[in-house]
């Protein structure tokens, strides 16, 4: 990186930095009043996240007209602007703080029994809600093992690692190292966090159905589960507006546990189907999930890798 880059990567850090701490001691019902102004704002300005949240939601709510799921875009763009908002409030917030604020706690006993059990839990933390609330609260409540990839603004980098990790959670690369760190993380009855909605690198996943519609997805879950038996159950913190969040552990769909990886990965997406239903507008939809493509692996030299379903 060239030094004059390095020097506004730096300002640009310092600028985002300091918001957070600014809006960290705000009350949450002053944060979503803000989100709900701005959203709107996002919605206009951001082409980008505007055509990528419409068409993902023509893709999976079809039968909703047209009004509809366009006013479902602007309620999605305040929720994931609410959540941007919410960051200095979980990494820098007063811990008591952010502790109250999570007013509801729905199937802990899922994790309880698990590891009563001598299993570790595998969470997938799909991009809804505010998943650093759910971090935060996992961190504190269990031995927590999450994959942590270092943001492009590479001096944001300290800043990130250090409001997720300082309730106890333990950061691991997203590499075969890390995955060595989840396994061993697992054999202790621990809890690790898998963020089963982001799109792997060729030779990392499978074609699944995501809402009816093929999705490259990860196939770390079944290496996981086969390897240490351990318990899987979706979560989320969801947002109850300008009062706090309710989190919400949910069985896995049963298929996660088969062997057979086409079959796990669909299992994983029907859990985060299920986790969406709770409040479809507070999931991230501007994300491009159906960005790879089988005709696009068939294209491929290596094509015998991929699996289709």
């Amino acid at each position: 990186m060239a030094r004059g880059e390095s020097s506004w990567s730096t300002l640009q850090a310092r600028a985002i930095a300091t918001l957070w701490r600014r809006l960290a001691g705000r009350r949450l019902a002053t944060l979503w009043r803000l989100a709900r102004l701005v959203g709107p704002l996002v919605e206009q300005l951001s082409r980008r996240e505007r055509r990528v949240t419409r068409t993902n939601l023509a893709e999976v709510y079809p039968s909703r007209s047209p009004a509809e799921r366009r006013q479902l875009s602007r309620q999605s763009l305040t929720h994931s602007t609410a959540t941007m908002l919410e960051l200095g409030f979980a990494w820098m917030g007063d811990p008591d703080r952010v502790e109250a604020s999570i007013l509801k706690v729905h199937g802990r006993e899922l994790l309880d029994e698990a590891r009563a059990e001598g299993r570790g839990v595998i969470v997938l933390a799909p991009h809804f809600g505010n998943w650093e609330v759910l971090n935060f609260w996992l961190s504190g409540h269990f031995p927590f093992t999450a994959m942590y990839e270092p943001p492009k603004l590479a001096p944001l980098d300290p800043i990130i690692r250090q409001g997720r990790e300082r309730q106890g959670a333990s950061l691991v690369p997203t590499n075969s190292r890390g995955v060595a760190a989840l396994l061993k993380a697992l054999k202790r009855s621990e809890a690790v966090g898998i963020l089963p909605d982001q799109e792997p690198d060729w030779g990392s996943g499978v074609f699944a159905p995501f809402f009816g519609r093929l999705a490259y997805t990860a196939t770390l879950l079944p290496k996981l589960v086969a390897r240490t038996e351990a318990r899987v159950v979706t979560g989320v913190a969801l947002r109850l507006p300008g009062k706090g969040f309710a989190l919400h552990f949910l069985a896995a769909d049963a298929r996660v546990y088969d062997p057979d990886e086409v079959t796990s990965a669909t299992g994983v997406n029907a859990s985060v189907e299920a986790a969406i239903a709770l409040d479809p507008a507070q999931y991230q939809w501007e994300y491009k999930r159906y960005r790879k493509t089988p005709e696009e692996a068939e294209g491929r030299p290596d094509f015998k890798r991929f699996r289709l379903y």
